[in-house]
């Protein structure tokens, strides 16, 4: 009887252990999920914004930008 109480007891311990290392660091895994959102967001993004750059109404108006700004008058 002794024995099975020892042996109780060690698991008791040993749950403990582990609950107290799993509340102190919950959010391990969560951290890394945010990090993967930011960058499937951030990658759309920029596809977006090089879909806008290329369009040839953009083009033509930073050509005229660029041409106005380097022409001395």
């Amino acid at each position: 009887m002794e024995r099975l109480t020892q042996t109780v007891r060690r698991g008791l311990v040993a749950l403990e252990l582990r609950m107290r290392s799993i509340s102190a660091e919950p959010e391990e895994g969560a951290a890394t999920a945010e990090y993967a959102v930011v960058l499937v967001a951030a990658t759309g993004f920029a596809a977006v914004l090089m879909a806008i750059l290329k369009s040839d109404t953009v083009k033509t108006t930073l050509t005229n930008i660029i041409q106005n700004a380097l022409s001395v008058s």
